[in-house]
């Protein structure tokens, strides 16, 4: 019988049996294992090569959570990205990717990639019938993220999983926004998944760490590539993100429940001019988030009367919400996506994604609603 997600995120991936007697999987902190046989030279018990128990239990464990035949942990999310890039796409090929993206991902794909031979082309993930007219006989894969970052967009996810197989593309999507308990795109027939495990998946904020689910032939391909390019996770790391999983359900929905009592706060706020969350109902992807999603999320931005004098304002005077980059923690964190997620793109570039330097990006932690709703009502009343 399947058992309830929030059971998996606790018991799979578990060694059975426990090693030692051990309820907590230990922390395998050896770089090489004895050599039992004559294996490929994917499959020697090495810590670069991404095959330690400590790998293998939490990589058993997201495969389940998300439903994939197969899974790697990477030393980041970018990590994930790149390698799995690098996998899928060669010199010679072309990549369509949303027009909306992750800071690093945009730099990537907009600096690296052309440097490698590989070109690329933006779509509106909102657009499908603007997507044929840039597909080409190189043409290889298309990649989106599930809410966009900064701005929380939902784009037309089944459209994108349908034009890949038109046009024998491999689709792959972050999914780090969502997490596994929100959304699972392999069962909506994405090809490859990713994950900044450094943010819900690990959720405490002490470790950097990335993911790739998908399919056991795409992973077999997508793991040599990462040997090859060293992105292990250390061991330590791995046992943490394994260790932070356990709970992820639990901080997920508490996360997602406050968050919505946040956006619908801020919303009607006088001092707030626009608020970016897919449980809106004047989000514009908010009928594709009811539809695809368990939950909306713990990730939200919105904008202020008075641009970026305003919003350093307001994160000057918050208390409880921590003035940081990244996201995803227990703790609530706050930052503007111009001066760091975004940072490296120009700000012409910015601009065409529509991500204002005034902006102020959420990372809901898991504290009293009461209390942060407080905190950012004080701090929005002073402006």
């Amino acid at each position: 019988m399947a058992r309830h997600r929030d059971t998996e995120t606790v018991h799979a991936g578990e060694p059975e049996p426990r090693i030692g007697g051990a309820v907590a999987i230990p922390i395998f902190q050896s770089a090489m294992y004895v050599d039992e046989g004559d294996p490929g030279y994917h499959d020697i018990r090495y810590i670069r090569l991404n095959n330690t128990p400590n790998h293998e239990a939490v990589a058993a464990k997201l495969a389940t959570l998300e439903g994939g035949e197969a899974a790697l942990v990477t030393a980041s999310g970018m990590a994930a990205i790149t390698t799995s890039l690098l996998t899928v796409l060669s010199a010679g090929d072309h990549l369509l990717v949303q027009d909306c993206l992750y800071g690093g991902t945009h730099g990537f794909v907009t600096r690296d990639l052309p440097r490698l031979g590989v070109a690329y082309d933006m779509i509106d993930p909102d657009d499908p019938g603007s997507w044929k007219g840039k597909v080409r006989e190189n043409t290889r894969a298309v990649y989106v993220e599930t809410i966009s970052n900064p701005l929380m967009g939902v784009g037309d996810l089944a459209a994108v999983v349908a034009f890949a197989r038109e046009h024998g593309l491999v689709s792959l999507i972050d999914n780090t926004f969502a997490s596994p308990i929100n959304f699972r795109p392999l069962e909506h027939g994405f090809d490859v998944l990713l994950h900044s495990g450094t943010k819900y998946l690990n959720g405490h904020s002490d470790i950097v760490a990335g993911a790739v689910v998908g399919s056991e032939e795409l992973l077999a391909g997508i793991k040599c590539m990462l040997d090859h390019l060293g992105g292990s996770l250390d061991p330590h790391a791995c046992f943490l993100l394994h260790r932070g999983m356990k709970t992820l359900a639990l901080r997920v929905e508490r996360q997602n429940a406050t968050a919505a009592h946040l956006a619908r706060f801020l919303h009607e706020h006088d001092r707030v001019t626009r608020v970016h969350y897919p449980g809106l109902p004047d989000h514009p992807g908010h009928e594709r988030a009811v539809e695809l999603f368990d939950g909306m999320g713990g990730m939200l931005s919105f904008e202020l009367e008075g641009g970026l004098e305003a919003a350093d304002a307001v994160l000057r005077s918050l208390t409880l919400p921590i003035v940081a980059p990244s996201l995803g923690g227990v703790e609530t964190l706050v930052t503007r996506p111009a001066a760091t997620s975004h940072k490296g793109m120009s700000p012409d570039e910015r601009s065409a994604a529509g991500i204002d330097d005034g902006l102020i990006r959420v990372s809901v932690g898991i504290e009293s609603a009461d209390d942060l709703l407080d905190d950012f009502e004080r701090a929005l009343d002073a402006l």
